[in-house]
């Protein structure tokens, strides 16, 4: 058995409009419509408020809100309920962007774009590999925009379906 160091290297683009892949109309709406699922999320604990918007292959646009829970481990982050949301009523679809959206009760948007957090990034990856392609992530801040090109781009040694296959 051969040990050996490996490093792990995440490009994530802090990027303009233009390099999104959408339309500057299609940004404009999904982050809209992000902003709007915030507002609608349920989140008295954190006061730390999430919506997620998905492009679907089909041209549809799904979308869903953070929903906290007085136990916690019952909540669901944005992000996951905007692509069971989507995996439910498209299920052959892919999706191809994401955008997601917070703000603060007491701040507003974030300055800094958040990321998804792990268990959401494994239920992304776990739709890239059914679908067949990669999901496009926008996280959008009130200075910054980050354009991530694959959600394995934020899991490079992640475990997907064929794992269980020993592949």
């Amino acid at each position: 058995m051969n040990f050996y160091d490996v490093k792990i290297k995440t490009d994530i683009e802090k990027s303009s409009y233009e390099k999104l892949g959408l339309t500057d109309e299609q940004f404009e709406q999904m982050v809209a419509t992000a902003s709007e699922m915030a507002q609608k999320s349920y989140a008295p604990y954190s006061k730390f408020h999430v919506g997620a918007v998905a492009l679907l292959e089909n041209g549809e646009m799904v979308s869903g809100s953070n929903q906290e829970n007085a136990a916690y481990p019952s909540g669901l982050c944005a992000e996951r309920v905007t692509v069971f949301y989507a995996n439910a009523h498209y299920p052959q679809t892919a999706i191809t962007h994401l955008v997601i959206y917070a703000e603060t009760e007491d701040n507003g948007v974030v300055v800094t774009p958040i990321t998804p957090c792990a268990a959401c990034r494994q239920v992304l990856i776990e739709k890239e590999s059914i679908q067949g392609s990669p999901i496009k992530l926008i996280l959008v801040g009130k200075e910054d925009v980050y354009v991530i090109d694959s959600a394995r781009d934020l899991v490079p040694l992640s475990f997907v379906p064929d794992s269980l296959k020993g592949e």
